[in-house]
């Protein structure tokens, strides 16, 4: 019955590592019924999905004697992943550096394999499973990341009162410059009532200058 359940945890790894659209196995390997293959003949299947969480193709290569052979979709899975864990530490990743990685002899094959075999998408990029190492790295990142956005919400809030401020400055400045409009008006108005009939007895003003035009229309009515 045990080894009845045992080969059947391995044949779930063996599905998981070779299905073409699972690329996280962190969560498979917090099961707790796959710490049981530790120390039975399938051992090396927990070994092999580790791999998967987060090794690469050239930690196979050089650790092959103690692993099972690798079936076709497991290889291709593990170049992907391989791919993937390249890109995490640079933006331009050279030709010769990938044929090596990856076990490719020529540019030809090389080219083929990332033209048909890796992910391209503009609405969602593909992740892998982090070492408690890079999830320490991450926590840092985002921690300063928030922070970074914190200060920049508080900047824009005080841009925002500072704009508050001034529209109510100018508002309340404009507000005056009408009353003294409106007050200069009245004070025009009332000296062509007394018997001033020209702008030169006017005190010069900038007020004055601007109803120019107002007052031009007002004697030319008068």
């Amino acid at each position: 019955m045990a080894m009845d359940a045992e080969r059947r945890l391995a044949a779930l790894v063996l599905e998981a590592t070779s299905h073409p659209a699972l690329f996280a196995f962190s969560e498979l390997l917090s099961l707790p019924a796959l710490s049981k293959l530790t120390g039975t003949q399938y051992a090396s299947s927990l070994d092999v999905l580790r791999l998967f969480a987060y090794g690469t193709l050239k930690d196979y290569k050089s650790n092959s004697g103690n692993l099972p052979a690798l079936l076709p979709d497991q290889v291709r899975k593990l170049k992907q992943l391989s791919v993937l864990t390249l890109a995490e530490s640079t933006k331009v990743l050279p030709y010769d550096q990938l044929m090596q990685e990856l076990d490719v002899s020529n540019v030809r094959e090389l080219e083929d394999f990332l033209i048909n075999e890796c992910m391209y998408s503009v609405q969602f990029a593909t992740g892998r499973d982090l070492t408690p190492d890079q999830l320490n790295n991450m926590i840092d990142t985002l921690s300063d990341w928030l922070g970074t956005s914190d200060n920049l919400l508080h900047q824009i809030q005080e841009k925002i009162k500072w704009a508050d401020t001034m529209s109510e400055v100018n508002k309340k400045h404009q507000k005056e410059f009408e009353d003294k409009v409106e007050e200069a008006k009245k004070s025009i108005k009332e000296a062509t009532t007394n018997g001033i009939v020209s702008m030169k007895y006017l005190p010069a003003s900038p007020l004055v200058e601007v109803l120019t035009p107002y007052l031009e229309t007002f004697w030319h009515q008068s």
